[in-house]
Formats: C-alpha cells, structure tokens, sequence
C-alpha cells in the first residue's frame, strides 16, 4: 500500500511516517508550506514556518522516504486567513484549525494526495482513533484523551474518512516522544505547536489591530439590566463568557454575555445570565446520518471543553438545536459545536 503523510516538521507527524514505513507500506512524505516568514519565535509555539519545512526533510531524509513540498501560501491565505478575519470583523470567534483541517491539512491534501499523486491514503499526525457504526467510518477519539484532536476534524467531509490514516491513535504523547528518541529523530524534543499558527503567538486581537485589517471601534458595556457601565476597546478584545480583562466593576463578578455587532455593544452581567440549555449550529457537516444518532450524545463547544451531555436535539432548516441535560456557559458564536456518541465523532457545525 503506498500511503502520504502529512509531515508538519514536528514529533507526531515524524513518529508516524516511521511507525508507517516500519509496517512495510511505501511511504511519501508531504509538506505544506504556508508561510514565507523565515525566523519564529520558538516560544511562540506556533507551526508551519519554514523551520518546519527543513525539519520535515531532514527526518524524511533520515527515514528514507520521499519527500515532497507542496506551496499553498496563497490557498492558505483565501482560505483560512480571510475567513478568519472576516468573522472577526462580525464579532463571531471562529476556530481557524478546524477550517483549515477542511481546506487545507486533512481534508484537501487528502483529496490531492489520493487524486493527484495516486496513493492510496493519508495519513496525519492527530491523536484520532477510526471508528464504525452500521456502514460508516467515523472518527473517534485517541488513547491519550489529554492530546484528542479529533474536535478539530469535525467539519471534514464524511466521503474522506476511509482515505484517512492515523498512526498515533493508539499512543500517548509520552510515548511518542520515547520513540523519536529510541530512533534517534532530531525533533523528538521539539515543543508542540498550539497556538495559531499565521499570528505568529499574537492574539487575534492584537493580530488584526497591528495589521489594520480593518477598523477597531469603542463602544459602550452595558449590563444586562440596561445599564451603561463603561466603554469597551473592540469587540476583537473579548469572547462570550469571559470574565477578567472586562474593564467594569458592578459589586458581583461580571462575564461576557453577548456581543451586538449591529450596536457595537458589550453585553455584560453575572454568570446566572450566561446560562443557557440550548445551542444551535449552521452548516451542520453529518459523519453520521442523523436519523441514526442515538444512545448517550454528547457536545463540545471548544477544543479541551469537558463533553455536555445531550437531552434531545432536531434539525430544522439547516439549524441543529440540541437541548442540554443540565445549564451550562453559553457558547461562542463562530466556534465549532462537536457532537460525540461516547467517544465516536458524529461531526460539527458552526455555533450560531
């Protein structure tokens, strides 16, 4: 079997073209080069540099394995970048990584890699076991639940799940690292990338305002009874359920309610008011039919958010609803909800 992997420069990706290339496939290494911006900030811990580009040959080369660089800044730019700052400029907190895991990294090097180079698979470095209920291969969550990455696979179409391969599904990061190690890898210490990886470690709100995407107003913070309270510095500086860095005192805990665009308003109160029981989300991408979700459903709102047990749900109109079992902090539109049964992803929508 002749399979691609997605080799980012790092550990995970490194240890899986060797675990690959020790069970006897044939093996091609595929790098992306997203980026023209030579130096990183190692502590900014970000992916996707050129370094990476140079580490990911260099372990190719050591491993024996073709290689392969593959430019697609420009793609990277209309398809991750301009979304991502476009949804910004409405208010909404998007989730960039699972973007580009449709556009770019999983989903589309997929397609290229099976389409273009005639391999069979692809394979990644996530931390994602597969899984099948009735005739569909789905996604599942890793051995090592502290390192699971498959929330940020949840927009990725149902179609390529089978051409997916996930070498790390089985292994702890620990162990990872053991054998990059053992096998003298020059990247087994190399520090994981978490951060955004094209804001260079900057947050989004300093990332917009110092390039001038476009214009930053101030606006009034108002309680959720009506009150004036003070001015807010940008809606870019804040996310629902935030509660440090506001700004305003009211005698109890404030926290992030809402965000008006229309208005330009931060909305604000104590947490009884950030409760909600529902949440719903556009652009709902199925892994599974819907009309065979059952059993103990759970949702994520965020990457490393504890599951939120699932009461019922419907689909109307292009709108999942899901109804909670018990209240929880109201979720952050533009961010991606997961729905799992148990530990098998069931897929994603963007939380409105």
């Amino acid at each position: 079997m002749k399979i691609a992997i997605g080799m980012s420069g790092g550990v995970d990706s490194s240890v899986s073209a060797l675990l690959l290339k020790e069970k006897g496939y044939e093996v091609i290494g595929l790098t992306l080069k997203l980026s023209t911006i030579e130096n990183c900030d190692l502590e900014a811990q970000v992916c996707c540099s050129p370094q990476d580009v140079k580490d990911a040959k260099k372990v190719a080369s050591i491993l024996g394995i073709e290689h392969y660089t593959i430019d697609w800044e420009n793609l990277f730019k209309q398809k991750v970048i301009k979304p991502f700052i476009e949804s910004y400029k409405l208010a909404l907190t998007p989730n960039p990584c699972s973007i580009c895991n449709r556009e770019i990294k999983t989903e589309r090097l997929a397609r290229y890699a099976v389409e273009i180079l005639g391999v069979d698979k692809l394979a990644t470095g996530h931390y994602i076991k597969k899984s099948k209920i009735k005739e569909y291969e789905l996604l599942s969550r890793g051995k090592d639940s502290k390192k699971d990455q498959s929330y940020f696979l949840a927009l990725i179409s149902r179609e390529i799940i089978p051409y997916l391969e996930f070498p790390l599904g089985n292994f702890t990061k620990e162990e990872v690292r053991e054998i990059a190690e053992k096998h003298k890898l020059p990247v087994f210490e190399k520090k994981d990338s978490f951060e955004i990886c094209f804001t260079l470690g900057k947050s989004p709100a300093e990332y917009i305002e110092e390039n001038r995407f476009f214009e930053v107003k101030e606006g009034d913070i108002i309680h959720t009874s009506g009150k004036k309270l003070g001015k807010h510095k940008g809606l870019i500086h804040y996310t629902i359920g935030q509660r440090k860095g506001i700004g305003v005192s009211y005698g109890k805990p404030l926290y992030v309610i809402d965000k008006d665009f229309e208005r330009n308003l931060l909305i604000v109160g104590e947490k009884e008011a950030l409760l909600t029981e529902t949440v719903k989300a556009k652009d709902f991408n199925f892994h599974l039919p819907i009309e065979h979700w059952e059993g103990s459903l759970f949702v994520q709102g965020r990457y490393k958010q504890k599951p939120i047990k699932v009461k019922d749900f419907s689909f109307e109109d292009g709108i999942l609803t899901v109804k909670l079992e018990e209240k929880a902090p109201k979720f952050a539109s533009g961010q991606i909800l997961a729905v799992y049964k148990d530990d098998v992803l069931l897929g994603g929508g963007i939380i409105v």
